[in-house]
């Protein structure tokens, strides 16, 4: 099933805080004097150009050292929701200042990621996909500023020395011995670091604003450091790297950002933005209005980790198949698991937005995946756990052992236009094993000695008993088939039944292997107190089993979601379906078994 574009026509977003801010500043007219120059850059360039079109302007800013999980797909539903309800635009910029970690590869996967989610940065004919280190440049710039107007220096002090004189958060930081260095030796100290005459790790620039403040991030935080690194997109050009709490505003404003929304981790950096960014004003390097930034909690989702750590050792230590294993929490596992871009953006928006961290449960998720899948996926039959059924009478009402019953099936019962299914009925065929008891329990309204039930869109049969081999265990269940009881058929109702179970014919069965998957962690919160994850994985997390399918599923193709009738929601693997050898996930059953 193809990806769907996120839509206007959805259900109203929740209300949160952050509409509430854009709505304030829109009435106030707060943005409406901003231009923009079409393209990144600094104040002149945007002063140059046109009023901006765009109400506000929000971004997504991964840094592409890794594949996304569920958790940004709670950020990049919200920057670009907010924007597409607003009349705005959201940038897709790459944070991509760290060139020991990143990779192209990554940035890939992140477009393949968001678009699939179902958002697009281009807007009106113009992208707005950017990265950070095309602003390289002007980041140098802006920090010779900083050293010339004496609010920067460059420091030599170890990085242990440097932990020390910053203090912690009972005593204040003390300065640095080098910190009263002219703006002249700053500059061509700063010079020497940029032209590489000095050895990774041997110097720092710093921003110069209060090593007493309360506020740790303000005690001189850093701006660069010496890396010498082969970076993705500018390759060996640079020998000196800005700091992200450093690139970060200034990409803000270099994009014309005006609501840059972040997780609440970034809460205590607010005031370093806003020193940052009001300094290169006032020297002219940026136009007023600043972006302003705004956090939001955390959406956590229970019975998965999120940390890049810890997803990646999972995948080294083989305990999943790679990053798309479909019990990860990456975007492209769920994708492949069968989650669709409209369950997981409702999960998303159903959470608003707050100004705490959430845990949200698991099967929430899987019930915005029901609701979205209940009217769209075609039913079909399966058999996951076969025995076969053997109608010893089927000769005898028929007139031949060989004959086969036509039946049928709606595809889906409230849609019509996706017409019928078609499959027979013969005198053997597959049921599931635990439709079958010998000494039924109370309540058991299926096969067992001397009970009646029907096969659904078939015919009503009763049980006379089972074969077995010399373990005791069932190989073959027998029972009679009850003639006139075709399902549609003016008999249909002259036996009244019970119980119905789900068949498929042994004679048109189509082999599959289905994946029965579910949940990686035994615990909601799998690395709670500092609890090593390993220790609750699901052992039952994955099961591979060989399954019956009604034929008609024969040339389906990769990525097509079914519901099974009884069982839940399934799609066929995205790697490693074939019609000639059909693969299917479980995505979710029709109902939570978690449930306490």
């Amino acid at each position: 099933m193809a990806h769907d574009k996120a839509s206007t026509s959805a259900a109203p977003p929740a209300s949160n805080f952050l509409r509430g801010i854009i709505e304030r500043d829109l009435e106030a007219g707060t943005w409406s004097q901003r231009h923009f120059g079409g393209t990144p850059g600094d104040g002149a360039h945007h002063l140059a150009g046109p009023p901006d079109p765009a109400k506000i302007r929000t971004r997504f800013p991964p840094e592409p050292n890794g594949y996304l999980h569920v958790g940004h797909a709670k950020s990049i539903c919200l920057n670009f929701g907010l924007a597409r309800d607003f009349g705005g635009v959201c940038h897709l910029r790459f944070d991509d200042t760290n060139p020991e970690k990143e990779e192209q590869e990554y940035v890939d996967a992140i477009k393949e990621a968001v678009t699939w989610l179902g958002f697009d940065w281009n807007v009106g004919g113009t992208s707005h996909l950017y990265y950070a280190s095309d602003y390289f440049d002007f980041m140098y710039r802006a920090a010779e500023a900083l050293v010339g107007a004496g609010l920067a220096y460059v420091d030599e002090q170890t990085a242990d020395e440097m932990r020390v004189t910053r203090g912690d958060f009972t005593t204040p930081g003390t300065n640095s011995p080098f910190r009263d260095r002219t703006v002249q030796e700053n500059l061509a100290r700063f010079r020497q670091m940029r032209d590489g005459e000095l050895p990774d790790g041997a110097a720092v620039l710093r921003a110069k604003i209060d090593m007493a403040s309360p506020n740790i991030n303000l005690r001189d935080p850093t701006m660069y450091r010496i890396k010498r690194a082969t970076h993705h997109n500018t390759g060996d050009r640079w020998c000196i790297y800005p700091m992200y709490a450093y690139a970060h505003p200034i990409e803000d404003a270099l994009e014309n950002i005006t609501h840059s929304i972040c997780t609440l981790e970034f809460e205590d950096q607010r005031p370093w933005y806003d020193w940052l960014l009001d300094k290169l004003a006032d020297m002219g390097l940026l136009a007023r209005p600043l972006p302003r930034q705004h956090e939001f909690g955390r959406l956590n989702l229970s019975y998965v980790v999120t940390s890049k750590r810890k997803l990646r050792a999972l995948v080294e230590e083989g305990i999943v198949s790679g990053w798309d294993d479909p019990r990860m929490p990456t975007l492209f596992g769920m994708r492949r698991r069968g989650y669709t871009p409209a369950s997981i953006r409702a999960m998303a928006d159903g959470t608003g937005a707050s100004k705490t961290n959430i845990w949200l449960d698991y099967a929430v998720l899987d019930q915005c995946l029901r609701a979205d899948l209940e009217g769209l996926a075609p039913r079909a039959m399966a058999v996951l756990d076969p025995v076969p059924l053997q109608l010893i009478n089927w000769a005898e009402v028929f007139g031949s052992a060989d004959h086969i019953e036509a039946c049928h099936a709606p595809a889906h019962p409230q849609r019509p236009e996706l017409g019928q299914r078609n499959f027979g009925l013969g005198p053997q065929v597959w049921i599931e094993r635990d439709d079958f008891a010998e000494v039924p329990a109370k309540g058991f309204f299926r096969l067992f000695p001397g009970n009646k039930v029907r096969l659904k869109y078939g015919m009503v049969v009763e049980c006379t008993g089972c074969e077995k081999d010399a373990a005791g265990t069932v190989t073959r269940v027998l029972a009679r088939v009850v003639p006139d009881t075709k399902s549609g058929t003016p008999g249909a109702d002259a036996v009244k039944v019970k119980g119905t179970i789900t068949w498929v014919g042994v004679h048109d069965a189509l082999p599959a292997t289905v994946v029965l998957y579910d949940r990686l962690f035994t615990e909601p919160q799998p690395d709670a107190g500092g609890r090593d994850f390993r220790d609750v994985l699901n052992p039952k997390s994955k099961q591979v089993v060989t399954a019956y399918l009604e034929p008609g599923l024969a040339d389906t193709p990769a990525e097509r979601h079914f519901q099974f009738e009884r069982h839940g929601y399934f799609i066929a693997d995205r790697k490693e379906h074939r019609p000639s050898q059909p693969v299917f996930n479980r995505i979710t059953a029709l109902k939570d078994s978690w449930s306490a």
